[in-house]
């Protein structure tokens, strides 16, 4: 049986293809705005589906790592060098090949700490923006 929450070590995420620790990243990322837009805002659901894309975007997560990359640990600056230099079967259709590399590398750094179970350093980092 699967359980929501279950964390690996830190081995085991280091193991695991930097583009598979960004495909959960991406997941953690998009939650988390869209349950801050949702608790600070009215807006129609329609409105919050645009707000929540333009932060969610490689454009805008590329703009928030500028903040947050000099906060990463040494740990959390390699998983983000492993998730930026992947080689990643798609390409992004609104931003440029660095936007897009740096924004896999942020959301591979988001997919390490939740496997991980580091919820708190999540919310660390985020509440930085």
């Amino acid at each position: 049986m699967f359980n929501l929450f279950t964390s690996i070590s830190e081995n085991e995420a280091r193991n695991l293809s930097p583009v598979t620790l960004a495909f959960i990243g991406d997941a953690v990322y998009s939650l988390y705005v869209r349950e801050k837009l949702v608790l600070s805002t009215d807006f129609n659901t329609g409105t919050l589906q645009k707000l929540t894309s333009a932060e969610v975007s490689a454009h805008g997560q590329s703009q928030l790592l500028e903040k947050l990359q000099p906060l990463f640990t040494q740990e959390e600056t390699d998983v983000f060098k492993r998730g930026r230099n992947a080689k990643k079967s798609t390409r992004s259709k609104n931003a440029s090949v660095a936007e897009y590399n740096r924004s896999t590398g942020f959301e591979a750094v988001l997919g390490y700490l939740y496997l991980t179970g580091q919820y708190q350093r999540i919310a660390e980092l985020l509440s930085a923006e």
